[in-house]
């Protein structure tokens, strides 16, 4: 609308020569990208309205010629508002299904479980939904705290379809199997049998990394069976330590052409310390000049909260860096978990907030 009033100022008060009033149809064109149909229309139809009063007062100004644009500008216009609503109605309804999914495959779960605080960040690539094919869970057993963090290769419903499948075959098996080999073998058959819906044809492409953790009750050590993931970060007293598996395990659904055994290496946990695991979205993400992100070099930056570094404060301080390191656009989705022992164990102190 301003920018009609200014259009129409000019045109009355320089020369008709200078045919200002030429730019009237750009008004209701630049409308269609902001306003609803009818609104541009009417901005459309003033337009026309004033260019017709300009031509009263200056003749020869080729009144109808313009008149005719505003007309057919208005139409193609409106016809765009029209498009344009559609299309942000179903990117809505996308955004809605993407969040129904995201709440069965990262449902909420309590920031504390015993003597082990725990917190998530999740981040999706994609602009037009909130979720992709990185997962994780925790659960809290007999056995002790279980974790699960994991990448599906792919991307889209696929990638969605097989992370559900991991995260609904943990949580089972994470109860019922004493042994996280045990709950590896469980996740690979969950894995092989969702991939098998798919056609034979690039099956190498549908392979997960994940890892699986343990932290008993009570114990002063973690283990950790790794198939192909990137190993955790372990923040201890100020020093950083990449958990590296001593044997590899094979990644899901590949279990058949590298073999089934899996390995699992114990390392010490102690109170105060803080494990980062992450999937490689973090890792890779790239700056201006095609840097990937430093993990372990920021991770050693990082300075202490009141005391002693939150998982909290570790996770707002990764998405701030994370953002700023790669200007804003992610190139893969994102999920980790900043888990941290505590001196000494508290009760779950009731549930979180959607999962980042």
């Amino acid at each position: 609308m301003i920018l009609t009033v200014v259009i129409a100022g000019l045109a009355y008060a320089t020369p008709p020569e200078l045919a200002f009033s030429r730019l009237l149809p750009a008004a209701p064109a630049l409308a269609a990208a902001m306003w609803p149909v009818i609104p541009t229309i009417l901005l459309g139809t003033v337009c026309l309205l004033l260019m017709i009063g300009l031509g009263l007062a200056f003749p020869g100004l080729g009144t109808w010629w313009t008149a005719a644009g505003i007309v057919a500008v208005t139409v193609a216009a409106a016809y765009g508002s029209h498009v344009r609503l559609r299309r942000e109605q179903t990117l809505l309804q996308v955004r809605l299904v993407a969040d129904a999914a995201q709440q069965v495959v990262l449902s909420p779960m309590p920031r504390r479980f015993g003597g082990v605080e725990i917190e998530a960040l999740y981040l999706a690539a994609a602009a037009e939904a909130s979720i992709g094919g990185d997962f994780y869970e925790v659960v809290d057993t007999e056995y002790g705290v279980r974790l699960l963090i994991g990448d599906v290769r792919g991307k889209g419903l696929p990638a969605v379809g097989s992370a559900a499948a991991m995260v609904n075959s943990f949580r089972e098996a994470a109860y019922d199997e004493a042994d996280l080999v045990n709950i590896a073998r469980r996740l690979e058959a969950s894995s092989t049998r969702y991939n098998a819906a798919f056609a034979p044809e690039g099956l190498m492409e549908r392979f997960t990394t994940a890892l699986i953790a343990e932290i008993p009750h009570g114990g002063g050590s973690i283990g950790i069976l790794n198939c192909g993931h990137p190993p955790p970060l372990l923040l201890n007293r100020g020093e950083v330590r990449a958990l590296e598996p001593t044997a590899p395990s094979p990644l899901l659904n590949l279990a058949e052409l590298l073999g089934g055994h899996y390995n699992i290496d114990t390392f010490g946990f102690a109170p105060g310390d803080l494990l980062l695991l992450y999937t490689d979205g973090v890792a890779e993400a790239r700056d201006r000049d095609g840097e990937f992100f430093p993990v372990a070099d920021w991770l050693h930056r990082q300075p202490p909260g009141q005391g002693e570094l939150q998982p909290g404060e570790l996770l707002n301080a990764l998405h701030h860096d994370l953002l700023h390191h790669s200007r804003g656009r992610l190139d893969d989705d994102i999920a980790a978990l900043a888990v941290r022992r505590c001196a000494s164990p508290e009760p779950i102190d009731g549930q979180r907030d959607q999962p980042a």
